[in-house]
């Protein structure tokens, strides 16, 4: 199944209505956005869930997946950066992986996407291993062998490295998730998870999304305590 209707992106691209499924009342009726990424955090993972889930049931978004390196962020001045240090290259690999796939074959993109999340996450996986990447891969039905090499040919990581620095450059952009449309920019941390349910994850994006867009003078709502 296709992932939109025009020609398959580039790493940066975005990816329109990935899936269609059933029609779920939303209050945003079309939005182009970007979306960090950065497969060890929770938070992230939550939020993608909600995208994918989303898309999957015809949600009229845009979405850029934009990939953010937490490591780099960690380097301290004067070291070498992630995309140069041999020791963190495996910190990257899983990133790569879905750049590459995102470029070669973007009709299994998301199914990786959120395995790679699961991985991480429910599974407990380590996404700097080899053989768990190219498991992953092969289980959301890409062909494992074909992303990887792509990867060792260095392209994915000056993807990857363009993508997190044009986000740091550019919106000042210091963690993930962060949501990006037009000229702003603005980091968000939800708690919930879609669980499937299309209708809560339309309803997650369209309220951030709304927020992002009709209240520039909201700099920071944080509740100061979570209902467990």
């Amino acid at each position: 199944m296709p992932v939109h209707e025009r020609a398959p992106p580039r790493p940066g691209s975005s990816i329109r209505n990935a899936r269609r499924a059933e029609d779920v009342e939303h209050t945003v009726s079309t939005a182009a956005f970007a979306v960090t990424y950065d497969y060890r955090c929770p938070f992230a993972r939550n939020i993608h869930e909600h995208l994918v889930v989303g898309l999957r049931s015809g949600a009229p978004w845009d979405v850029e997946f934009v990939p953010f390196s937490l490591s780099q962020v960690h380097v301290e001045e004067g070291h070498p950066s992630v995309w140069e240090d041999a020791s963190k290259a495996s910190s990257l690999l899983a990133i790569e992986a879905s750049l590459a796939l995102r470029d070669l074959d973007p009709e299994h993109f998301l199914d990786a996407h959120v395995a790679f999340f699961a991985a991480r996450h429910d599974e407990g996986r380590d996404l700097r291993e080899p053989a768990v990447v190219r498991d992953v891969l092969a289980a959301a039905g890409a062909d494992a062998e074909k992303v990887m090499a792509e990867v060792a040919g260095g392209g994915p990581r000056a993807a990857f490295r363009a993508a997190h620095e044009e986000a740091v450059t550019r919106h000042r952009v210091f963690g993930v998730p962060t949501f990006v449309s037009g000229d702003r920019a603005v980091f968000v941390r939800v708690m919930n998870r879609p669980d499937g349910d299309a209708a809560e994850a339309r309803r997650t994006i369209d309220g951030v999304l709304q927020l992002l867009d009709d209240h520039p003078e909201l700099n920071e709502f944080k509740f100061t305590s979570i209902p467990r």
